[in-house]
């Protein structure tokens, strides 16, 4: 909590200290105080009021209690509530002209001043510290939320790197072979480099878009290794209104394709499956094993998005003969 004080809690501090000498001085005005007991009792308090609680916050607290000196903390407050208070009262006994011989004395002074003391600053310390609780709250709320977007945005930077390489490589040689092809796959690539950086800083996406960004990825994995792997998009349910990470979807085709070989005349199938709340990617595996060590980065990179952005889960599914990778359809509030 920021326990410096700024010109809010000098407005609160000041309309509190006014309100309760308005009261205080209908009550002096009632018994007809002397005349200086107005002019010394108020700055008085005042003195007094802020002087413990500037004692308490600045002095003993950061310096006793964060060295845990409990005990010493206890009596060191004491002492400070009771040397304050005594000298605020010890001015209020003088100026209302009251019989010294019944001035408090030993126990009895002691206790007095801690009740003054207690009864005194209380109020004003307590509204102030809950102002400062709520500000400290607002402030690590917005620290966290600036934490979130700075990780999604570093894991939505986290894109293969060798993405770029290989589709230049299958244009150098689309280019010499089939220039038709290679000018459609120019366009689906340039549509597919402005999604992304058009979506660079975007937590998440429409689904639609992410679905069309999808089928131009697609077209890029096939155009590069043909009937080697073979997708199927089912969409059962409308897809309007519907989030999903950015780049999910080309998240779980790059798996895909990193770690399944296809085998001889046998495609990998994938199936991509849009219900209402679910998005699923499921392919057959493939009986050769990859030679890519799988450190599931792009996968758990999705799932650590996921757990930034809501409180729904990925399901992973890993048989013998399938992997499956279900999402959750993310719909935001208006």
């Amino acid at each position: 909590m920021n326990t410096k004080l700024n010109k809010s809690d000098f407005i609160i501090l000041a309309i509190y200290f006014t309100v309760d000498f308005i009261i205080q001085g209908n009550d002096y005005y009632g018994r007809n105080a002397l005349l200086r007991e107005y002019l010394l009792d108020f700055p008085a308090e005042l003195f007094a009021t802020c002087t413990t609680m500037y004692l308490f916050v600045f002095w003993i607290t950061p310096k006793i209690v964060n060295e845990k000196k409990y005990f010493l903390y206890a009596i060191f407050g004491m002492l400070i509530m009771i040397i304050v208070s005594g000298i605020e009262y010890t001015i209020g006994y003088w100026s209302g002209k009251n019989d010294w011989s019944k001035y408090p004395k030993g126990i009895n002074f002691i206790l007095q001043m801690l009740n003054r003391s207690v009864r005194d600053v209380s109020f004003p310390f307590a509204l102030l510290l809950t102002k400062k609780l709520y500000e400290g709250q607002a402030q690590v709320l917005k620290i966290e939320k600036q934490q979130k977007e700075n990780e999604l945005k570093l894991l939505r930077s986290q894109i293969d790197p060798h993405f770029l390489f290989n589709n230049l490589n299958t244009l150098d040689s689309l280019i010499d072979t089939d220039t038709e092809k290679a000018k459609e796959y120019i366009n689906k690539l340039s549509s597919t480099y402005r999604y992304l950086i058009k979506t660079k800083d975007s937590e998440v996406m429409e689904l639609n878009e992410e679905l069309t960004f999808a089928k131009n990825y697609i077209f890029l994995i096939k155009t590069r290794f043909g009937n080697d792997y073979l997708f199927n998009i089912d969409i059962i349910n409308p897809v309007n209104d519907k989030f999903i990470p950015t780049g999910a979807i080309q998240t779980l085709l790059e798996n895909v394709v990193k770690h399944n070989i296809p085998n001889k005349n046998s495609s990998i199938n994938t199936f991509i499956k849009v219900e209402e709340d679910y998005l699923s990617v499921e392919n057959q595996k493939s009986n050769q094993p990859s030679q890519k060590e799988s450190l599931r980065t792009g996968l758990n990179n999705l799932k650590t998005r996921y757990e930034l952005l809501s409180d729904q889960k990925v399901i992973i599914i890993n048989t013998e003969t399938s992997f499956s990778v279900t999402i959750p359809i993310i719909k935001l509030s208006n």
